[in-house]
C-alpha cells in the first residue's frame, strides 16, 4: 500500500495518475496546502521541503518527496513506464527532467502572475506567457515525429501532463501547437489519466 500525500495541483496529480496507471493499490491523503498543512510536524517528518506530493510504501517503510523521484521510484517498483535499456531510459528521463526543471517553474511563474499575485505585473506574465510558449514550441517539435514525449508511454508523459492540460487555465491556447494538442487530448482519454487527475475530487 502506497500513501499518497497530495492536493490537487499539476504536481499533486503526477503521483495519482502513475499509481493508476501501475494500479498500485494507495490511499490518497490530502494536505491542504491553501490552509498551510504542509508546515505541520507531521508533514515536515515527511518532507522536510514543505511541498507535495510525498508517498510512504507501507510495503518497504520507504519515503519519497519531489514529483519526479516519486515517478522514477514507482516505475522501479513495478518495472512499467521506463525502459531499462540505458538509451530509452536516458530519453525518459531528459523528458522528465525537462519537465521538472523548465514546464513546472516556468508555467508556474506564469500561472501565479496572471492568476494569483495581488499586483499584475506586465513584465512578469510577459517573461513567463512567452517562455511557456517556447516551450510548447519545444513539446511540439519533438511529438511531431514522436507519439510521446520520449517514443513510448513513459513517466516523461505522466510528469508533464497536468501542467500543459491547463492551458486554458494559464489563458493560453494550444491552436498554433497541434502535435502538443493531439498528445493532449490522447492522454486525456486514458482511464487512468482521468482518475489521477481527480484525485481528491
Amino acid at each position: 500500500m502506497i500513501d499518497l500525500y497530495t492536493f490537487t495541483t499539476p504536481n499533486g496529480r503526477k503521483p495519482a495518475i502513475m499509481l493508476e496507471e501501475t494500479q498500485l493499490p494507495y490511499q490518497s491523503i490530502k494536505i491542504d496546502i491553501s490552509k498551510g498543512d504542509q508546515f505541520t510536524p507531521e508533514f515536515i517528518a515527511i518532507n522536510p521541503n514543505s511541498k507535495i506530493p510525498a508517498i510512504v510504501d507501507q510495503d518497504t517503510g520507504i519515503t519519497v518527496f519531489e514529483s519526479g523521484a516519486i515517478l522514477i521510484y514507482l516505475a522501479e517498483k513495478t518495472g512499467q513506464l521506463l525502459p531499462t535499456d540505458t538509451a530509452g531510459k536516458m530519453q525518459v528521463i531528459e523528458w522528465l527532467m525537462f519537465q521538472m526543471a523548465s514546464v513546472g517553474p516556468m508555467f508556474g511563474q506564469l500561472n501565479h502572475f496572471r492568476r494569483f499575485a495581488a499586483e499584475k505585473i506586465p513584465y512578469a506574465i510577459e517573461r513567463y506567457e512567452k517562455e511557456t510558449l517556447r516551450l510548447y514550441g519545444v513539446m511540439d517539435g519533438q511529438l511531431a515525429n514522436h507519439e510521446f514525449l520520449a517514443g513510448d508511454y513513459s513517466i516523461a508523459d505522466i510528469a508533464t501532463y497536468p501542467w500543459v492540460a491547463a492551458y486554458e487555465f494559464m489563458g493560453l491556447t494550444l491552436d498554433n501547437h497541434p502535435n502538443l494538442k493531439r498528445w493532449v487530448d490522447t492522454l486525456e482519454q486514458r482511464p487512468a489519466v482521468q482518475k489521477g487527475m481527480a484525485v481528491l475530487e
